[in-house]
Parts: structure tokens; C-alpha cells; sequence
């Protein structure tokens, strides 16, 4: 019996950095400098954990799952997979992943669902018996029995989406890179493909690293997320614990109109206002400013003075408890979407 690793991804100062070139005047696009997209992450996800890692754009996560797939080498620092080697063992690596990438197109659209399936399978040497049951047994996991034989390019963006992740699981690996699945799906098709990662991970024990633009998404799914900004894991912990961790903060949310901008600079300099962040609300004039504060009974009052001094009109204010989106702003002073 083969003995399965306790961690089933570990990085180790993961490092990853980017030339940075620009044209020098001629035809050539000389090397500038240097963009550190991932800078010595050190992370442990043990066998059977569904970890989320949130970030904005920019912040690395594509590019951490890109190493650990095999598709770009580290610049520093090492990563394995199920105990294999990234780099001086990607073959193994590959084997033991499943890899739903945001942003590509997966599937083939002229084929059918079954006939992109088949496909796959060959790849992984699969024997013709194993690939019809297998086959069979993800079509109506998925509710694609009764679709399997159109073509792709009548699916839906929710179905095509099941399809490539489904395609991910045809060699059965213990662990799968899923990057912003539910990206561009409705509500409906969103809840569809959570439903089927709770499944993979509490049924089929499959060990899950997930990158999400869904706050809603990794405080239900994850038993742990890591929050990334600037290449950097800037926070580690269960969702609850992160959020217990502010809970001795309120969040205050003003929508106002008027120079918010001249506002704001004012309000950071109130006692009490741990982080701040402001935010645009088209198609109107509308802003919505988001403060993090220690001391509400404090702020509040100097909050509404300092906005009337600067001619800003509050239109709507709120206060909230802290929320995961909350305890990401406060730590990146930015959205996940900024």
C-alpha cells in the first residue's frame, strides 16, 4: 500500500520574477529592472484541506498556480506536490494534480462534451474500460448525461465550466488547482460548481487549493485561506479566526457625493480610524468610503464633521460588522477586485 504524504502541497520561499522590458528606441525591447509576482512564499496545506488564497489582481496567485502545475519554474525557493518536485520531478507532479485554469479556454468547442472528455483520457493512457466508466460516472456527477453528446459550443458558460472541471478529475488526482472557477458564471451556475468542490472535498477527500474573487465563496468553502498582496502572504488563518481577530473593529460605511478624495485625507487622521479605502459608485458622482475604526463612539461624530467641512453630502451611512471582505480591505487596503 502506497503511503500517502501528510502535506500534500509545500512551498518553501516559492519565488517567482519577471523581466521587465521596454523598447530602448529601436526595434528591441530592452530589460528595465525586475517584478517580483510571487516573493518567498513559505506554506504548508495538509492532505484533505480545501485552502482558499485571496488576493487582488496582481497579487500572485495565478502565477503561484502556475508553478505548482509545472507551466512556469520558480525563480527561487522549491515546491513539491504530493512529496514530488516541481521542477526536478514535474511528470510525477502532474500526475497527482487536476488544473482548472481562470482565463483559458479548457475544453475544445467543436467537439462534444463526451468526445473532449475522450480526448483527455487518452492523454492520461487510461484503458478503453476504465475511460467509458470513468466517463460516465463525471457526466452525471455533474448532470451532463442527457448534454454529453451535443457539442460544446451549444453549452452554456455554466456547463462548458463543468465540463473543464470534470475534465480535471478523469486520472482521479489527489489534489486539485482550481483559479477563480466560478468566474463569469451566474448565480445559479456559480452555486452549482461550489456544491460540486464541497462534494470533491468532504466525499472524495480530494485536497483543494482554491483561488476565489468570492469573498462569500472562501468564508463557505475554506477551512483555511491565505491572504496575498504584493507577492506576499500578508495573513494565515480560518476564515472565523480572521474575522474574530477584528472583531474589536467596526466597520463605517459612508456613500456620500462631493470631493471625497479631500474628505478622506481628513478622515485618515482621525483617532481611532484604523484603514481606510475609497470607492467610485457609477454611473453617478456617488462615492463610498469604508472605514475600519477601533472606537466608533470616537470616530463617528468627528467622522460627519469632517465630511461637512469639505462641502461632501452624506447620503447613505452604515455600520457593520466585520465580514471577511472587511478583515481583506483592513490588511491590503484594497478591494479584491482593485
Amino acid at each position: 500500500m502506497t503511503t500517502q504524504p501528510q502535506q500534500a502541497i509545500t512551498l518553501e520561499g516559492l519565488t517567482r520574477r519577471f523581466a521587465v522590458r521596454e523598447r530602448d528606441g529601436t526595434d528591441r525591447r530592452a530589460v528595465r529592472g525586475e517584478l517580483t509576482a510571487v516573493d518567498a512564499i513559505t506554506l504548508r496545506i495538509p492532505r484533505g484541506e480545501l485552502f482558499g488564497l485571496l488576493g487582488p489582481n496582481g497579487a500572485g496567485k495565478t502565477t503561484t498556480i502556475r508553478m505548482l502545475c509545472t507551466l512556469l519554474p520558480p525563480t527561487g525557493g522549491s515546491a513539491s506536490v504530493w512529496d514530488f518536485d516541481v521542477v526536478r520531478q514535474p511528470a510525477q507532479v502532474r500526475r497527482h494534480i487536476g488544473v482548472l485554469l481562470t482565463g483559458e479556454r479548457s475544453v475544445y468547442w467543436r467537439l462534444t462534451g463526451r468526445e473532449n472528455l475522450a480526448y483527455f483520457a487518452a492523454l492520461y493512457e487510461m484503458s478503453q474500460a476504465t475511460v467509458l466508466s470513468r466517463i460516465a460516472g463525471l457526466l452525471d456527477l455533474v448532470d451532463l448525461t442527457a448534454r454529453a453528446d451535443d457539442l460544446v459550443e451549444r453549452y452554456s458558460t455554466g456547463m462548458r465550466q463543468r465540463l473543464a472541471l470534470i475534465k480535471t478529475l478523469l486520472h482521479d488526482p489527489p489534489v486539485l488547482l482550481l483559479d477563480e472557477p466560478t468566474t463569469g458564471l451566474d448565480p445559479q451556475a456559480s452555486r452549482i460548481i461550489r456544491d460540486l468542490i464541497r462534494h470533491l472535498h468532504r466525499d472524495e477527500g480530494k485536497t483543494i487549493l482554491l483561488t476565489t474573487h468570492s469573498m462569500e465563496e472562501a468564508d463557505q468553502l475554506c477551512e483555511r485561506v491565505g491572504i496575498m498582496d504584493q507577492g506576499r502572504i500578508v495573513a494565515l488563518d480560518s476564515p472565523q479566526a480572521l474575522k474574530r481577530a477584528h472583531q474589536g473593529e467596526m466597520i463605517l460605511r459612508m456613500e456620500v457625493d462631493g470631493r471625497a478624495d479631500h474628505a478622506t485625507a481628513v478622515l485618515r487622521t482621525i483617532p481611532g480610524v484604523a484603514s481606510l479605502t475609497l470607492q467610485p459608485l457609477p454611473p453617478d458622482s456617488a462615492w463610498e468610503i469604508t472605514m475600519t475604526v477601533t472606537d466608533i463612539t470616537g470616530v463617528l461624530p468627528q467622522a460627519m464633521q469632517a465630511v461637512n467641512a469639505q462641502g461632501v453630502h452624506v447620503r447613505h451611512l452604515q455600520l457593520v460588522e466585520t465580514s471577511l471582505e472587511d478583515v481583506f480591505i483592513a490588511l491590503t487596503g484594497r478591494r479584491l477586485r482593485d
